[in-house]
């Protein structure tokens, strides 16, 4: 049996790269053991466990790895989804890519979640769901990726009702989040005045899992620099 380690553990699904590699960054700089889920290996020096989220013996086998390694289980942030909303025209949507999107999005973060909570109501411990605006706007043709994020956020408030209050679950839906060079009028779109940052998720995240957030639960939080506030005419 593992000696209960000292410093808390966190576990980030989907932390090879983007939003996900931000928050275990991050998390690790605040004094966190963090373990990673992903199907691909990070480039940083976490502990890594290969994990596909939308299996039940993969997410039980990848809490029983951070639990052997660490010994606790402190926060959650079930970040591991698939980008690309774009699914094509509803009436030619395979119920094959369907449910693949909903399994992944949806079904991951319920079973990492369900995997976890003996450990984290041990613990005390909190839950970070990593949904979308897009659970709230729409373009044509994201109807598995819209429903897929909708259920996150519906999830989340269900999950802290059952697991609070020794669990707090909370919910961040990113708006756009830039990962190449973008053009000045995209930026300029966003009231802020730019587009958003993987460091502006994380930071929310750090926050949402730390004491200081302890009166916080249940909750969406939409982080998109005032977008989906903003009221466009043509």
């Amino acid at each position: 049996m593992v000696q209960k380690a000292a410093k808390k553990t966190a576990l980030v699904s989907g932390a090879a790269r983007g939003i996900g590699a931000a928050i275990a960054q991050l998390l690790a700089e605040q004094g966190y053991e963090v373990a990673v889920a992903d199907l691909r290996k990070p480039a940083a020096a976490h502990f890594f466990v290969r994990t596909d989220v939308s299996s039940e013996p993969a997410a039980r086998a990848c809490v029983r790895a951070v639990l052997r390694e660490f010994g606790r289980l402190d926060a959650l942030v079930n970040n591991a989804g698939m980008a690309g909303p774009a699914s094509g025209p509803v009436e030619k949507l395979a119920l094959r890519e369907w449910n693949r999107r909903i399994g992944i999005n949806l079904t991951g973060v319920f079973l990492m979640t369900k995997q976890s909570v003996p450990h984290l109501r041990a613990a005390r411990g909190a839950v970070v769901n990593i949904a979308s605006t897009r659970a709230l706007q729409s373009e044509p043709d994201t109807e598995a990726y819209a429903a897929s994020k909708g259920g996150v956020v519906a999830l989340t408030h269900a999950l802290a009702m059952s697991l609070g209050p020794e669990v707090r679950v909370n919910c961040i839906s990113p708006g756009w989040i830039a990962h190449q060079r973008l053009r000045d009028k995209d930026h300029a779109q966003h009231p802020v005045g730019r587009a958003g940052r993987d460091a502006d998720i994380a930071a929310l995240t750090a926050y949402l899992l730390s004491d200081a957030a302890g009166f916080v639960t249940g909750q969406n939080f939409v982080a998109d620099g005032g977008m989906t506030r903003k009221m466009i005419y043509v």
